[in-house]
């Protein structure tokens, strides 16, 4: 099995946005890490990424052609541990199927039904709502298991995620 993990989104608020990206494992749909910016930039992006590889290591990541993925700080973190990249075509949208997907189901459950205030409010909320994306929601693409109950079953099979004290508390 090719691990693959993928990557942005804008979510409004009461005055202004906030950006989101996020790192999902494919094969389970665990969002592994995720971070929010003012600005868009290339920072937070591989403040996330760097997050990400504390808990495993894909075989390719999958993102857009933004800057901030297409920066060579960014890339250079990638290929420093041996990841495969793979780059979405433009208005190929269906090439990243699954953080799409992930995207709709945010909007639609949790962003399009609150009006945050401010960014700590918005960080709140979609910190509260990827627990229970990760730990509650049930899949039925994933025999209707969570995907964490995925992503665990994996990492104890596999050598692409460390097991042992980094399952404790999840």
């Amino acid at each position: 099995m090719k691990l693959l993990w993928s990557t942005q989104l804008y979510i409004r608020m009461r005055k202004g946005f906030v950006y989101l990206t996020a790192i999902m494992d494919w094969y389970s749909r665990y969002v592994i890490s995720w971070k929010l910016s003012t600005c868009l930039d290339k920072e937070f992006c591989i403040e996330a990424l760097k997050e990400a590889l504390l808990m495993g290591k894909p075989e390719i990541f999958n993102t857009d052609q933004g800057s901030q993925y297409t920066s060579n700080d960014f890339t250079d973190v990638l290929l420093s541990h041996n990841i495969l990249i793979s780059m979405d075509g433009r208005g190929r949208v269906f090439d990243n199927i699954f953080i799409e997907r992930l995207w709709r189901t945010l909007k639609y459950e949790e962003v399009y039904l609150k009006d945050y205030s401010d960014v700590w409010e918005a960080e709140d909320n979609i910190r509260s709502y990827f627990l229970f994306y990760n730990t509650e929601r049930l899949h039925s693409a994933l025999d209707y298991k969570t995907p964490q109950e995925v992503y665990y079953e994996c990492a104890e099979q596999s050598s692409y995620y460390p097991v042992g004290d980094l399952l404790q508390g999840w």
